[in-house]
């Protein structure tokens, strides 16, 4: 498996797999290329959801001169493939075809360059655990034998960016970018004073929008798997720092051990919303998140495995059906509700581990299967589900 840095990307939303990936995508064409005018042909979910994704804004900020074509061809290789045609003196001297993978992530068609070397010798979590146990290790002494004591520094600044996130988004009122006019929501929350709303409820869902708020609006952010998914995570975190007092280090060493549960997910199944629906970018987000909230409370390996299957397991077949392609709705409030969701995990975990029945890598496998089953409407095009039955709404209500 890859090192954990490949998951905790540190970008610009609202989507790792619309815009960071994108962004990387020109930026490495440039490395390649000096061209003085560029053609971009979208495809699959790129197309269909790019502009409420903001892709078209970060390959014209990348390129300049640049014209971009969103293409309806469904026959390709991969859900969010990008064609790259480079002209010099009005003559074509390269053309490119890549994908953004999710997380972030791009490849090359015919071209494996990109790829990063294998950090972990390790592939599911069963191996993982068995090494664990022999070695006397925890899941994040596992991630910094394997990873070097740099990767704390780079955590380190991962979660100063999550919290950066929040603060932003605590202290923003207004608007949300784009057509839907989503009323900025995580302040109110913060502040908000109905007794029969426990606090738990109230922070963690304020700490969630904050940080989706500030993706949705471009702001920085850290996939955690993805941008779309980044606000589950860090709301979690937060609130154990906040009201149970964790400090800092117990904290990075809390989103180590999610790391590995993410790296698991992407290796052995999917983060990307366009490849297996949103169970894919939330679901896998809530279990990273319940890992990290047993590595707190827990510290058991049985337990944190149990915690991460639980979460996962009851987002299977979640579709991803952004309304008009923006990261929004019904984004943001899955956001809060999967960290919620985490925190039940950990707790349930922590109660019944001993009568667990399935794996870690079980639910992972089922998970991808599952994806694979969905239709192509319910995997970020925009062209199924709740996007669907908005957009035929707005229609009726245009014609009346």
């Amino acid at each position: 498996m890859k090192s954990i840095k490949s998951l905790y990307n540190i970008g610009h939303g609202p989507s790792s797999s619309h815009t960071i990936g994108p962004e990387r995508i020109c930026l490495d064409v440039l490395k390649h290329y000096d061209g003085d005018y560029y053609k971009v042909i979208l495809y699959g979910s790129l197309s269909f959801t790019g502009k409420g994704h903001l892709t078209d804004s970060i390959i014209k900020e990348v390129l300049k001169n640049v014209d971009i074509e969103f293409s309806n061809d469904l026959h390709i290789e991969h859900p969010n493939t990008m064609d790259i045609i480079v002209y010099r003196n009005q003559e074509i001297i390269g053309h490119e075809r890549y994908y953004s993978i999710g997380g972030g992530a791009i490849r090359r068609r015919g071209d494996d360059w990109i790829e990063e070397n294998d950090i972990y010798p390790h592939k599911s979590f069963e191996e993982i655990k068995n090494y664990c146990l022999k070695e006397n290790l925890s899941l994040y002494d596992y991630v910094y034998h394997f990873e070097g004591e740099s990767i704390k520094d780079y955590l380190k600044e991962v979660w100063r960016v999550m919290q950066e996130a929040i603060n932003i988004g605590l202290h923003t009122e207004g608007f949300l970018p784009g057509k839907l006019k989503v009323k900025r929501k995580a302040k109110a929350l913060l502040y908000s004073q109905k007794n029969k709303v426990s606090i738990e409820l109230r922070l963690v869902s304020a700490y969630a929008y904050a940080v989706s708020e500030v993706n949705a609006s471009g702001g920085l952010v850290v996939t955690a798997p993805t941008c779309g998914a980044s606000g589950v995570l860090p709301s979690v975190l937060y609130y154990l720092k906040d009201v149970y007092k964790y400090n800092d280090q117990m904290i990075i060493n809390a989103i180590a051990t999610a790391g590995i549960i993410g790296n698991i997910v992407k290796h052995n199944g999917s983060i990307s919303g366009a490849e297996a629906g949103c169970q894919a970018e939330v679901g896998t987000a809530c279990s990273m998140a319940a890992a990290a909230y047993s590595q707190l409370e827990s510290g058991q390996i049985s337990v944190i495995e149990y915690a991460a299957e639980i979460a996962l397991e009851h987002h299977l077949g979640l579709t991803c059906d952004p309304i008009d392609g923006y990261v929004q709705i019904p984004c943001i409030e899955r956001n809060a509700v999967a960290a919620h969701r985490a925190i039940n995990a950990g707790n349930l975990a922590e109660l019944l581990t001993s009568t667990s029945l399935i794996s870690f890598d079980t639910i992972v496998e089922t998970m991808k299967e599952t994806g694979n089953d969905l239709l192509d409407t319910y995997r970020e095009t925009s062209q199924g589900g709740l996007a669907k039955k908005y957009k035929a709404k707005v229609e009726k209500e245009l014609k009346n």
